[in-house]
């Protein structure tokens, strides 16, 4: 049985890390771009050259932005549910795992179809938040089953990447050699053709297909043994002793993912078992440096509380890109401000702008988050954001000329 926690059950430097990660997606991209254009300092556009994805073998800093979320859903674990597990309550806990991982499969056929029926033909299952959905629910059914004894999780993450492993080196499209790991030849694509309805988002390859959520399953396990390993009570281990762990254990996970991808590739489309040992590395090591600044020395709790506001609401913000025109936004309450300046301050006006008006809906958000269930509370978000566009939509407001055509 795992020593109780200490009294405060939520750690800042995991919500600020989480809206660091959400950062990069909702407004950080363009705010380095903008000051790129604008300053044309060298080390901007090399950052700005770091942000995009590996298009198949390899690995660039922007591919770590969705695996982090799934470390950082597995590190919030331990914190959320051993309370409910202490007190007996397996039965209900397993429930609201199966019921949130469910509601956010989908929330993400949402995301990626609207709120409309296209015909299954037409429609994309597989999303990023049905990814985060099914990996966490496994992970954390996985933790709830072997509670008591948490270090059978080692056996469990041993299992599934060393299979995913050898499912991929002897598993082959029709026509294919064993092991081949092309687009069109590896073994999870054509899973996932012959398996996952609707159209896959490359035509004959889905980056979030249903076989290679059983790799990430592995991001929110190593998530939980770090969670597990923070819930220690200060007693048992220091602060700067668990930092220093994290750190460590982050070194070795780069060492062993960096090793093994010369026998099975970093690729973030097939989510390999080396990939997914890497990103939890640089995870561990992100996450011992917000924990160690932020939670141990207390020297940038400003900081970690503005992403915080982002990263307790980060489901809902994700959503929010899709169904809010954040440019129509920033235009109307920036865009008299912005042009006032030159046209290349004035885009870094815009963006951050932009970026402003997603941090006041996180925080308006907050309360939404206490009030109703998370996942549950973004079904009913989305169902309000698809009605009022409706509305506008219907509105003879919306036929009137604009004062651009005045």
């Amino acid at each position: 049985m795992e020593t109780p926690a200490p009294k405060s059950e939520r750690l800042l430097s995991l919500d600020a890390l989480r809206g660091f990660d959400l950062f990069w997606i909702v407004g950080g991209h363009g705010i380095l771009l903008a000051l790129f254009k604008l300053t044309e300092w060298g080390w901007l556009g090399a950052i700005d050259s770091q942000l995009k994805h590996v298009e198949w073998h390899g690995f660039l800093p922007y591919d770590l932005i969705f695996p982090l979320f799934l470390f950082m859903a597995g590190v919030s674990t331990p914190y959320s549910l051993t309370r409910r597990l202490t007190e007996g309550a397996r039965a209900e806990v397993i429930r609201k795992v199966i019921q949130r991982g469910l509601i956010l499969v989908l929330l993400g056929i949402i995301y990626n179809n609207g709120l409309q029926w296209k015909g299954l033909e037409n429609m994309r299952l597989g999303s990023v938040l049905g990814r985060i959905g099914l990996a966490g629910m496994f992970a954390q059914l996985i933790f709830v089953c072997n509670y008591e004894t948490p270090k059978r999780l080692w056996a469990w993450l041993a299992g599934i990447l060393l299979g995913y492993w050898a499912m991929l080196s002897i598993g082959h499209a029709p026509g294919f050699a064993p092991g081949d790991l092309t687009m069109e030849g590896n073994f999870a694509s054509y899973v996932d053709r012959l398996l996952l309805p609707g159209k896959l988002h490359k035509g004959i390859h889905d980056p979030e297909g249903l076989l290679a959520v059983l790799p990430a399953i592995g991001n929110a396990l190593l998530g939980i043994l770090a969670g597990l390993w923070l819930r220690r009570s200060a007693e048992e281990v220091s602060g700067d002793r668990k930092a220093a762990g994290l750190a460590i254990a982050g070194l070795a996970l780069l060492a062993v993912g960096g090793l093994w991808s010369f026998a099975f590739p970093l690729n973030k489309n097939l989510w390999t078992s080396s990939f997914v040992l890497w990103t939890c590395g640089w995870a561990s090591l992100l996450l011992a440096s917000f924990y160690w600044v932020i939670d141990v020395r207390g020297w940038a709790r400003g900081f970690g509380a503005f992403f915080a506001v982002i990263g307790m609401n980060s489901v809902l913000i994700y959503l929010s890109g899709k169904f809010i025109s954040f440019d129509f936004t920033g235009q109307a309450l920036f865009g008299g401000l912005a042009r006032a300046f030159p046209p290349a301050v004035a885009s870094v006006v815009l963006v951050t702008g932009i970026f402003a008006v997603m941090v006041m809906l996180g925080s308006v958000l907050l309360a939404w988050h206490y009030a109703v269930d998370g996942y549950f509370g973004a079904l009913i978000a989305v169902a309000c954001w698809w009605l009022a566009g409706q509305w506008v939509r219907r509105s003879p407001l919306s036929s009137r000329p604009s004062s651009a055509q005045i």
